[in-house]
């Protein structure tokens, strides 16, 4: 009787019937998202440590905030997405922002609280969601594609199945190796589940990834499962605002917010297109319902993380792990969101799941988004070389934000000397300056 009256309710109040998905679907979906985001839980911390961050603090923000960013995606926003501090956002806090300029990690954290509360204001007054509504389906469509590619790209390096190869940048490593061998079976695995339509297949997969590393030797069981959380003392409310607010420090703001809006916009896009999210307007264009609501969440998610004490928030590509089980509604962020407070008390077992198991899901779930090659319009120019362009760009410059600016500048650029300039949204020509000037004076890597 409780069972059916929690069922009957999180169904109301998610819309999981009407989002053709059911409870136990979004809670595997929600689980699958996680264990391939819970790596953040150890990399955020070693990453932000060289920006002189007290570890455990770390450790104890980046669980809190991530669960708390993805309770707020799925309690508010209604979009199956996963939140955490953000991969590369944290490299620029740390080796850039607090390393290289010279700037403490308080002041740091002043710039990432900031740059959440401009989010926050983007959203409410409707800009980011008018962004979003004047991307052409095309690059939609390429965004969605283009992120595919990435995810697989860093499942297969995760996976050592691709390495560094100076003459050449990428070569193929030792595919014999025990990592190599992981990866490959959680492939194997996942994909004869998903080919007879077992339900869960890709969470199958990683345990099965997981038990074969074991075994290998690539992950260790730990000596004790259970531990009480790092204290958050010195790092909750540590950011200093005043400092961040100085006129040499708002281009660091800027740098912050510009990376995460675009890579929070592509995310949004790529997931949404993904789980057949995106609704057509009477015009033809698509729009995804509810954005307003997912940014603002985000935007919140960023600056509860600066008060807590880690770098930018921002929504996770590997969300669309999640999509792929079928997690359709909030429910699947919110599932992620307890996922991390566990991590709270089982830190230690984190390293039981290695990323060669996690990596086969990723490589699996490009399947599905390249899926949205096909919906390009290749015999319109104009419209297929900005949507390639912005496609390839993603994975090979190893950057969300900077191959969707790459797109951007090329989209304009072919439109107009077609002498098709009226099918030009305005706002992709200030998209297209904005990046030109992010390049021109902040340079690139986002």
């Amino acid at each position: 009787m409780l069972r059916r009256v929690v069922t009957s309710a999180l169904d109301r109040f998610f819309g999981i019937r009407d989002a053709g998905s059911d409870v136990r679907t979004e809670l595997l979906a929600g689980t699958t998202t996680f264990l391939t985001m819970a790596y953040i839980v150890v990399v955020n911390p070693a990453i932000l440590k060289a920006a002189g961050m007290p570890t455990g603090a770390v450790i104890t923000a980046t669980c809190l905030s991530a669960a708390i960013g993805s309770f707020l995606m799925g309690a508010l926003g209604r979009l199956p997405i996963g939140v955490a501090p953000g991969m590369g956002t944290n490299a620029y806090f740390a080796f850039t922002v607090c390393g290289t300029l010279g700037h403490n990690w308080q002041t740091a954290l002043g710039a990432v609280f900031v740059s959440g509360a401009l989010f926050l204001l983007l959203t409410v007054t409707g800009i980011r969601e008018r962004i979003i509504e004047a991307i052409p389906d095309s690059m939609k469509h390429a965004i969605a594609a283009g992120i595919g590619i990435f995810i697989a790209f860093v499942g297969l390096i995760n996976a050592k199945i691709i390495v560094d190869r100076p003459t050449v940048l990428v070569g193929l490593g030792d595919v014999t190796s025990p990592e190599a061998l992981v990866t490959f079976v959680g492939i194997v695995v996942c994909g004869v589940l998903l080919a007879r339509g077992v339900r869960g297949a890709l969470l199958y997969g990683i345990a099965a990834a997981t038990v074969v590393a074991m075994v290998l030797g690539v992950s260790k069981v730990p000596e004790q499962f259970v531990s009480m959380p790092p204290s958050m003392a010195q790092t909750f409310l540590a950011m200093d605002v005043k400092a961040a607010l100085g006129v040499g420090v708002l281009e660091l703001i800027f740098a912050f917010a510009f990376v995460d809006l675009f890579d929070t916009i592509a995310t949004l896009i790529g997931v949404a297109d993904q789980g057949g999210m995106l609704k057509k307007k009477e015009d033809g264009t698509t729009y995804l319902p509810g954005a307003t609501r997912a940014l603002s969440a985000d935007a919140v998610g960023t600056m509860v993380g600066a008060a807590f004490g880690t770098s930018t928030v921002t929504s996770y590509v590997e969300s669309t792990s999640g999509i792929a089980v079928g997690g359709r509604t909030g429910l699947t962020a919110v599932v992620t969101g307890f996922g991390f407070l566990l991590m709270l008390f089982l830190s230690p077992l984190i390293g039981v799941v290695p990323w060669q198991a996690t990596a086969p899901v990723l490589i699996i779930v490009a399947v599905f988004m390249l899926k949205s090659l096909v919906k390009i319009a290749f015999d319109d120019l104009t419209e297929a070389i900005p949507a390639v362009v912005a496609c390839l760009a993603i994975p090979l410059t190893f950057s969300i934000s900077d191959g969707l600016a790459l797109g951007f500048l090329t989209y304009p650029v072919v439109k107009a000397a077609a002498g098709r300039y009226r099918e030009i949204h305005p706002l992709m020509v200030v998209l297209a300056l904005l990046f030109l000037a992010k390049f021109l004076f902040l340079g690139q890597g986002g």
